[in-house]
């Protein structure tokens, strides 16, 4: 087996509706599992039975984003933050406009216009509707290729 590298959030109790918005704006395979879905012997707490234990939604060209709720009392951590990104390399300028214009009509704001940047690329951030910075990039020799 290849080691792989997927990003992982936990998101005080909405993971279901960020996942099946992702999915909507994104398209991929989303697999969701709830506590509810699986055997509760032996856990050392009992969480809310349609809490997301786990869920996966594997993107058309095989990355994975994945996730559940946080089951910390309180879950008042901040998620909007620019400390991270997630970074969306994506096949042309029209394809990354698209997307970023779909999480934007979906209550999302654009933190930094997608143009041209110094170093040839097209890029651009975006937080969606949850507060999840998006970052959107097209290498230079592919910005004029059609999406």
């Amino acid at each position: 087996m290849t080691a792989t590298v997927a990003t992982y959030i936990a998101f005080p109790g909405t993971t279901a509706e960020v996942f099946t918005h992702w999915h909507e704006v994104f398209g991929g395979e989303l697999n969701m599992v709830r506590y509810g879905d699986m055997p509760m012997e032996g856990m050392p707490f009992e969480p809310d039975p349609q809490a997301v234990a786990h869920v996966t939604l594997t993107l058309p060209g095989g990355s994975i984003l994945a996730g559940g709720d946080a089951m910390e009392d309180g879950n008042d951590y901040v998620i909007r933050d620019t400390a991270y990104s997630l970074l969306y390399t994506a096949d042309s300028v029209d394809e990354a406009q698209g997307l970023i214009q779909k999480l934007v009509d979906a209550g999302g704001s654009v933190g930094m216009p997608f143009e041209q940047a110094p170093w040839g690329d097209h890029y651009g951030t975006v937080f969606d509707r949850f507060g999840v910075m998006w970052s959107f990039s097209v290498e230079a020799d592919r910005g004029q290729q059609a999406g």
